[in-house]
């Protein structure tokens, strides 16, 4: 199956290129090739999947192709891909004008993103952790990310993944952040977007761990100790009745 969309909503243009591949036809080993190219008047991407799992995407900003697949897979090579995606984002930021002014800018179609903050593993105070901030449903693809910690902004151990489209012609992004909790800790990140029109949308986290409850140890030695008094009275009472005797 091989399928081609270019679509125009707003000031991006966006082709993406949808290609399912049969390996073996005996096993029926499908696998599904993803690529997406796309650009506004200022922004560019271009990105590259197989059955939904990242495999290089194009920083324009550090003029070089990142590989995004893990160290245990088998090794690709993306010969000539980002010199290939300067010269796409050329032609495309070239289409975006000439369709702007055939359409005649028409008001830009925005939605706002919905943000949500959590921690990727348990929580346990003193052993490094990893927060993540998921941006979802917005649109255009172009929002900031910050984080804060105790009120004071972070700029180290944060990663940024690309923007990933969604069936709804959204998009959804994760930003995530190297953390080792404390306890009163007070982290934060803050999006913010053009939909959101000068108010950014701030979710935080704080480390809050109880402590261990008291109550039932408590509860366990009164009661011993009222068990055993009550042994110790009903022993004297039968030496007692004994000696009446």
């Amino acid at each position: 199956m091989f399928v081609r969309l270019s679509s125009i909503r707003m000031e991006l243009y966006t082709t993406i290129l949808t290609l399912t591949i049969v390996l073996s036809t005996d096993a029926e080993i499908v696998h599904e090739y993803v690529g997406i190219h796309g650009c506004s008047e200022t922004d560019g991407e271009d990105m590259h999947e197989l059955d939904e799992e990242e495999m290089w995407h194009a920083d324009f900003n550090q003029k070089r192709g990142v590989v995004t697949l893990p160290d245990f897979a088998n090794p690709l090579e993306f010969t000539h891909f980002y010199e290939t995606s300067v010269i796409e984002m050329t032609g495309c930021k070239s289409d975006v004008a000439f369709l702007t002014k055939i359409f005649k800018s028409p008001p830009p179609e925005m939605d706002a993103p919905h943000t949500s903050i959590y921690l990727k593993d348990d929580v346990e105070l003193g052993v490094q952790n990893t927060l993540i901030c998921h941006v979802t449903g917005f649109y255009p693809p172009s929002l900031s990310i910050s984080w804060t910690t105790n009120n004071a902004n972070v700029t180290e151990g944060i990663s940024l993944s690309q923007y990933r489209p969604r069936a709804d012609g959204t998009f959804n992004i994760f930003s995530t952040l190297k953390v080792t909790p404390a306890e009163g800790d007070i982290y934060s990140c803050t999006v913010n977007h053009r939909a959101l029109q000068g108010q950014p949308q701030t979710k935080t986290w704080d480390v809050d761990v109880a402590l261990p409850s008291v109550g039932p140890a408590v509860f366990c030695g009164v009661g011993l100790t009222l068990g055993l008094l009550g042994v110790a009275a009903g022993t004297f009472l039968l030496i007692k009745g004994n000696n009446c005797n």
